[in-house]
């Protein structure tokens, strides 16, 4: 009579621990590092191509602020001469402006690969999609921010607290390395747009507390972006947008990929 019980063996056991075993994250994502850095590294180069035609960038920016005035959406001077001189809010306001896009984006993205890597591709694609319609628009369609308009009309946040900050008199690049910024891209506001990134990203992960952070979040750096004379209103909206066309299109690649069927 067998006795065989119908058990694996010692090799069949091993082999269906490997299998299963969850891939690991230090190879792909020495690869995302790799990849995103490259991508960071064109957008600092990009300032090289763009126009630094000021004059240029001012008459489009007067533009857009002509129409907003038409849609009464020219809030910018307001808040920005009613925020800039008190400096129990310029000063967070810049620290805000200055670094929580560096931190947070990032953030998110770790987020994703390690605990919804299914759905990181998706993400990845659809924020460096986002960007690179926002970098074409800093070559094509230079624009000034307020700070650099003339006749005094804006004040210049970041300058004004750069004393108390990393960053220098010149942009929200710590000092020394002013050069690399491109002044004249205003147009759209990657700032909002990557806050926008966020809250689509994190929305179906996180509960209620975590959705209604994620707007704050949006909103705050709306207002911190135009308060700090950086960016127009219409920059805010134009760069939600660039990100909503690259969800757009990440998700239309990611409906046309072949799916993987398990054998």
């Amino acid at each position: 009579m067998s006795t065989h019980t119908g058990h694996p063996r010692r090799d069949e056991v091993g082999a269906t621990t490997t299998s299963s075993r969850r891939p690991g994250l230090l190879a792909p994502g020495l690869r995302e590092v790799v990849l995103l850095t490259a991508l960071w590294t064109t957008y600092a180069v990009s300032r090289v191509v763009a126009s630094d035609d000021l004059e240029a960038a001012r008459s489009r920016a007067a533009d857009l602020l002509h129409l907003e005035t038409l849609l009464h959406l020219d809030v910018e001077s307001w808040l920005n001469h009613a925020l800039t001189p008190l400096s129990q809010v310029a000063v967070p306001m810049s620290f805000w402006y200055a670094s929580l896009h560096y931190l947070v984006t990032p953030a998110v993205l770790v987020f994703l690969f390690v605990r919804h890597r299914g759905e990181y591709a998706r993400a990845r694609n659809a924020i460096v999609i986002g960007s690179a319609i926002g970098l074409a628009c800093y070559v094509l369609w230079p624009t000034a921010p307020p700070r650099l308009m003339p006749g005094g009309a804006y004040l210049d946040t970041l300058v004004s607290t750069s004393d108390v900050g990393w960053w220098s008199g010149q942009t929200s690049l710590p000092n020394g390395l002013g050069q690399m910024a491109n002044e004249l891209a205003a147009m759209p506001s990657l700032h909002v747009g990557w806050t926008v990134w966020v809250a689509w990203a994190v929305w179906r992960h996180v509960g209620v507390v975590g959705r209604s952070l994620a707007v704050l979040y949006s909103l705050g750096t709306t207002l911190v972006v135009v308060a700090t004379g950086n960016h127009w209103v219409l920059d805010a909206v134009a760069g939600g947008l660039v990100i909503a066309a690259g969800v757009a299109i990440s998700g239309w690649i990611a409906a046309r990929a072949p799916t993987r069927t398990s054998t």
